[in-house]
Order: C-alpha cells, then sequence, then structure tokens
C-alpha cells in the first residue's frame, strides 16, 4: 500500500542526504574545509533536530581539556584544530555507540613532508569524520532507538613554524604518552585523544573508528576493501554483514601481539610509527592501546 511506499521512500531520502552530506564534505577542497569550517557544516546538519546535539571544542577548551594530541597534529597549521561531538539521545535507549572518525581536512605529512602525488587527494583525509558524522545525522532522522556519539577531531596536517616534529613527546587526553617517529602518522595521533576521551567520558557499549588510516591498507586490500581490526569475533561478523548489506566490502585483518613490542619507546609509553612493515596492523595495535576497558568492544 501507498503508507508503505511512503515510508520506503522517507528513509531512502534520509540515508542519500546523509551519503551526500559526507560525499561533498570529504570532496570539498581543503582552502575552504578548516576545521571550523567543518564544525559549521555539522552544526548546520543538525541544527532542528530534537535530541541532536552538537559541541565543538575550540583551542582553548582542548588545551585546558588535555587533548594535546589533536593539538600538536594542528599545531602547525593557520587553521587551529576542533574537536566535534554529535550526540544523538532518544529517550528510552539502552545501547549507546560510539562512532569516532579521523578529520584531517588536508595532510601534508607535517615535518616527514610527502612526495607531490602522495598529497593531491589528502582534502579527503578527513573521510572518516565525515562518514561518523552523517551517519549520526542519518540516525537521528530516521529515529532510531539507539544512542550515538560521533567524535570528529579535526586538524590540519600542515607545515610550519609551529609544527610538531620526530623526537617530540605528546600526553594524550587520559595521560597516556606518545613519542613521536613519524608527523605523518597523524591520523592516529588524534584518534587516541578521541578513543581515551570515550573510554572514560562516555562510557560506551561499543566504538567504532573510521579513518583513511594508512597507505599500507591500501597495499593490502586496494581501495574498495575496508580493513577491519578487532578482537571481538561477533563484532567483526556483525560489520562484515552491515558493509555486505550495502555494498561495502570488508575484510578482517589480525591484531599480531608479536607486533606490539616494535612499538616500544624509552622515552614514553610508545612510539607513533614503526619501520617494520605490517603498517596497518601496527597503526591498529597503536590504537587499542587507548581502548582501555572497552578493549574487547572496540573495532
Amino acid at each position: 500500500g501507498r503508507p508503505a511506499f511512503e515510508a520506503a521512500l522517507a528513509k531512502a531520502r534520509v540515508v542519500v542526504e546523509a551519503t551526500a552530506l559526507a560525499r561533498d564534505l570529504t570532496n570539498t577542497p581543503s582552502a575552504r574545509k578548516t576545521p571550523a569550517w567543518m564544525g559549521r557544516q555539522i552544526q548546520k546538519a543538525a541544527s532542528g533536530i530534537t535530541n541532536l546535539s552538537v559541541s565543538v571544542r575550540e583551542p582553548a577548551a582542548l588545551a585546558s581539556e588535555g587533548f594535546n594530541g589533536i593539538l600538536a597534529v594542528g599545531g602547525g597549521s593557520v587553521n587551529p584544530p576542533r574537536l566535534v561531538e554529535l550526540s544523538w539521545r532518544p529517550r528510552g535507549a539502552r545501547r549507546h555507540v560510539v562512532l569516532i572518525g579521523k578529520g584531517i581536512t588536508f595532510d601534508t605529512g607535517g615535518v616527514c613532508i610527502k612526495t607531490r602525488p602522495g598529497m593531491k587527494l589528502m582534502r579527503k583525509d578527513m573521510g572518516g569524520a565525515a562518514a561518523v558524522l552523517a551517519a549520526t545525522v542519518a540516525a537521528s532522522n530516521l529515529r532510531l532507538p539507539i544512542r550515538i556519539t560521533a567524535l570528529a577531531p579535526l586538524a590540519e596536517n600542515s607545515l610550519g613554524a609551529d609544527s610538531y616534529r620526530p623526537g617530540d613527546v605528546i600526553r594524550h587526553y587520559g595521560g597516556q604518552t606518545s613519542e613521536i617517529t613519524n608527523t605523518d602518522a597523524e591520523g592516529r595521533v588524534v584518534l587516541a585523544d578521541a578513543l581515551a576521551y570515550a573510554v572514560r567520558r562516555l562510557r560506551p557499549d561499543l566504538i567504532v573508528d573510521l579513518a583513511t588510516l594508512t597507505g599500507a591498507q591500501g597495499v593490502a586490500l586496494g581501495k574498495r576493501t575496508a580493513a577491519v581490526f578487532t578482537d571481538n569475533d561477533a563484532l567483526a561478523k556483525d560489520l562484515q554483514n552491515a558493509g555486505e548489506a550495502v555494498g561495502e566490502s570488508i575484510w578482517r585483518m589480525p591484531l599480531v601481539d608479536d607486533y606490539l613490542e616494535a612499538l616500544d619507546s624509552d622515552i614514553a609509553d610508545r612510539i607513533n610509527a614503526a619501520d617494520v612493515g605490517a603498517g596497518a596492523v601496527i597503526a591498529a595495535l597503536y590504537l587499542r592501546e587507548f581502548t582501555g576497558s572497552r578493549r574487547d568492544n572496540w573495532a
């Protein structure tokens, strides 16, 4: 009957609009797409939706609360960093999912600068943030009965007098430290702050972080298949099933504990990048260190 068609059409419209939002954010050139601009776009997209709220932390708040990974990565740019927190809290929701997306609005590589071919599409290095923010807007428009918090650490990894440098030690949100060995492994440095914050302050049932994180992932699986890392077999299967349902291919990759020692540092809890191969695995192992009590409910 007609009501069924109308419901299907309404749902399709929400999904299509959210997909277009994520794509438009991702494809916007970086001269326009500053962290502040991204924050404003999300405030606009979320305005007027009941039980959906946005907070955008600016540098002063990031500093006072200890988000030093985000501040370090964004320090070399004239466009300062932000942390967007988008919260969908429907009444009576029992489960809380946190979605975290890498939001590097342009990635030069910083002091460890990329090559020209390696930089051409770095406007897209915030695809993870675009995806989780748009998905949360869609969830609110569909009135999904589940609490969702999307976190998007936004920073431009630029080259400047204030750029963070190899050898620096960063104290992340929550107190863990990273010795920087590669400024072009910056996505994990901002995600580490967001993960630690999610675990300590949001107490989620589940955390999924999404990122254009490593060139090594592209070597392993190419452009059309996403790598998923988790210690939770059921969660891996759920994500693969969800991907299949919408034509997004996902392949599970191993979290190899034998490689953890490659992240050892003499002066910090760990280094942010190791030159031992398995770059995607190393990045995932690094992030897992910030998941604390949620380690078994993280992907």
